[in-house]
């Protein structure tokens, strides 16, 4: 039976997901415009609350305003809802309420859920999300109870409580948005740089919530049985351990020497973990080297794993990237990783990504550099910070113009959600062609 026009365009999977964190972010911009959101009881203006609602949804960090001193305590709530369920997903929130109320679960959903979690298939992902609602909790919970004992000192019982749930969420769900400006405007975590019980968790809290989902699912399922987990996992953990390791060696060797001992070797792992999307810093930024600051950008641009709360290109992509470049260099026709050759449409969608991801970080810094008058360099900073969803930045974001704020709204929402799911959501499935054009070879490289 034929389709009824416009089937297809409003029960699209990936538009629901677009349309769904559009929905939230509109959402969040209003409340935190009402004077109740401000310290200062006053209404703030609607660009500076949509990018505060895109950065808290689309867990980025980039902010106009700062967060512990600006937004009174309702705001802070708000912004925490907000990262909440920008770092689970808002097709996996809604999913999980659905679940709760105990209603069925229809086959539409399930397909949603699928896309938003990035599973191989549909089978199971009920249980799925059900597992990863559990253990976020979890996560979280665990993450305050141990900072609270260094904030609960710092700060007192209540606000103490209040700093940790929130820094265990945002850290958790990779957003790097903080309430340090108490003690001094966008300082971040700098005040804590040498304290290794907020680092060592802050950083697993950034890891375990940046491998993805379906890595947890595979732990929980074959434990310590490396072997029986899938080769994407496989591929995350790997290339996850790796871009942790050497990042932090160059920062020990290169960056950090006038650091001593133990703060040395935590500024080296944390300035290495958190630009995979998290955002946090326990280091200025400004004035490291320019060294320092492109291995950051390079971080920032793979960002975290498929199906996480992290963003940026994923990790996988990176890999296999990496991989399809040796094997043509090896003369190898197929690419593949530990025994398991992958599809050539994988490969497409890696290289696609790539492009897309490259032009427009370029793109919007070119234009910003040109708008600004700015170094083309510190802008190239933000707009990877902005497509990577991480939130680190060399100070310039507070002061653009609508223009920049705009480009990097669009960025954190394109980072976030993700190219191929605005493509898909933009394309119309009707268009696709049985026929195929005559083949012809051409020579690069």
């Amino acid at each position: 039976m034929k389709q009824p026009f416009g089937h297809h365009r409003i029960f699209n999977s990936f538009r629901i997901i677009v349309l769904g964190f559009a929905a939230v972010i509109l959402t969040g911009a209003l409340l935190l415009m009402l004077p109740i959101s401000s310290a200062q009881r006053t209404v703030t203006p609607f660009l500076d609350a949509l990018f505060t609602s895109t950065t808290s949804v689309c867990v980025t960090g980039l902010v106009v305003r700062d967060t512990g001193t600006y937004w009174s305590l309702f705001g802070q709530v708000i912004i925490l809802i907000l990262i909440q369920i920008g770092g689970l997903g808002v097709i996996t929130v809604a999913a999980s309420f659905t679940m709760l109320s105990g209603k069925k679960i229809g086959l539409m959903q399930r397909s949603t859920m699928q896309e938003a979690v990035a599973a191989p298939k549909m089978s199971g992902i009920v249980r799925l999300t059900g597992f990863v609602i559990k253990a976020t909790i979890i996560f979280e919970l665990a993450g305050a109870v141990v900072m609270a004992t260094v904030f609960c000192p710092d700060f007192g019982l209540l606000k103490g409580i209040w700093m940790s749930v929130f820094h265990s969420v945002s850290a958790f769900c990779n957003a790097g948005i903080d309430l340090m400006g108490v003690r001094g405007e966008y300082s971040s975590l700098t005040s804590y740089s040498a304290q290794p019980v907020i680092n060592i968790t802050v950083m697993m809290l950034i890891i375990i919530g940046g491998i993805g989902f379906l890595t947890w699912d595979d732990i929980r399922t074959n434990k310590y049985h490396v072997r029986r987990y899938r080769m994407q996992s496989k591929i995350i953990l790997s290339v996850t351990l790796l871009l942790i390791i050497l990042p932090a060696a160059f920062f020990y060797f290169h960056e950090f020497s006038y650091l001593e001992g133990g703060e040395r070797i935590l500024s080296s792992a944390f300035q290495s973990v958190t630009p995979r999307t998290a955002g946090f810093n326990t280091v200025d930024l400004t004035s490291m080297s320019g060294a320092a600051q492109a291995m950051i950008i390079l971080l920032m641009l793979i960002g975290g794993s498929p199906g996480s709360t992290a963003g940026g290109m994923k990790t996988t992509t990176f890999a296999v990237i990496i991989a399809t470049t040796v094997s043509v260099l090896r003369r190898k026709e197929d690419t593949g990783f530990f025994g398991r050759r992958i599809d050539p449409s994988i490969i497409r969608n890696a290289v696609t990504i790539l492009v897309m991801y490259l032009v427009l970080f370029f793109g919007g810094a070119l234009v910003i550099s040109v708008w600004e008058n700015i170094p083309l360099s510190a802008c190239l900073y933000e707009t990877a910070s902005a497509i990577g969803t991480v939130g680190l930045s060399l100070g310039i974001t507070p002061g653009l113009g609508i223009l920049s704020r705009c480009i990097l709204i669009a960025l954190m929402f394109f980072g976030r959600v993700g190219g191929i799911t605005i493509i898909y959501a933009a394309v119309s499935e009707n268009g696709k062609k049985l026929s195929k054009l005559p083949q012809e070879k051409i020579t690069v490289g």
